[in-house]
């Protein structure tokens, strides 16, 4: 979703970084061949993702939906030599396209692709993070926050995607809206808890950056 004028998000990608190609074919490949390709971070959040992982340089990265494996590359660029990341999906089918772009690009290695729900594997991993990016299922946000704060390095970043939810975070509550209040809880969670810092950025459908004390 867009909530700058057309031609004012136009002028800000014109001056922003450019796309990498193997992220441009990826893209391609998304919209040709899987359903819901909206789901795709996208060049502009693509290269916001890529410029915080430089700033950080992390170690070790965590992220909750992998998708196609767009977010994942981007986040690939600030690994540290010996870095890793670590990437989780419900989708089986997603696996082998996901590798295809991993292995096409200098990170495959460091890439390594859990399979199954986040609420199960985060408990089994055995690093502590210094980036940790969640984008899965709105209703479970809160719960994934519980289960990584504690595996995140002082000053590391937790990033949030969807934090504006197509606007819908300041339209009236339908109570069976599970996600729209999930997210809405999310929000003041990470708004109100002790243990980090927390802005919000406009950028697409909105992205919170956290920042753990």
């Amino acid at each position: 979703m867009y909530f700058l004028p057309e031609k004012l998000d136009d002028y800000v990608v014109a001056h922003s970084q450019e796309e990498p190609e193997l992220l441009q074919q990826l893209t391609r490949e998304t919209y040709q061949k899987i359903l819901q390709p909206i789901m795709l971070s996208g060049p502009y959040q693509g290269r916001v993702l890529s410029m915080i992982s430089k700033l950080k340089s992390p170690k070790t990265v965590l992220e909750l939906g992998t998708f196609t494996g767009y977010a994942t590359l981007c986040l690939a660029e600030g690994l540290q030599a010996e870095g890793r990341i670590d990437t989780i999906d419900i989708n089986e089918e997603l696996m082998d396209f996901q590798r295809k772009y991993f292995d096409k690009s200098e990170y495959g290695a460091r890439i390594h692709q859990h399979l199954g729900s986040a609420l199960d594997i985060i408990p089994k991993l055995k690093h502590t993070y210094d980036i940790v990016f969640i984008d899965a299922d709105k209703p479970n946000y809160s719960n994934y926050f519980h289960l990584i704060i504690d595996n995140i390095n002082p000053g590391g970043i937790i990033l949030s995607d969807n934090v504006l939810w197509h606007g819908k975070v300041i339209e009236p509550l339908d109570e069976k809206d599970t996600s729209t209040k999930a997210v809405l809880d999310f929000n003041t969670l990470l708004k109100n808890d002790s243990r980090i810092e927390t802005v919000m950025l406009p950028i697409r459908d909105g992205l919170t950056v956290s920042r753990k004390k």
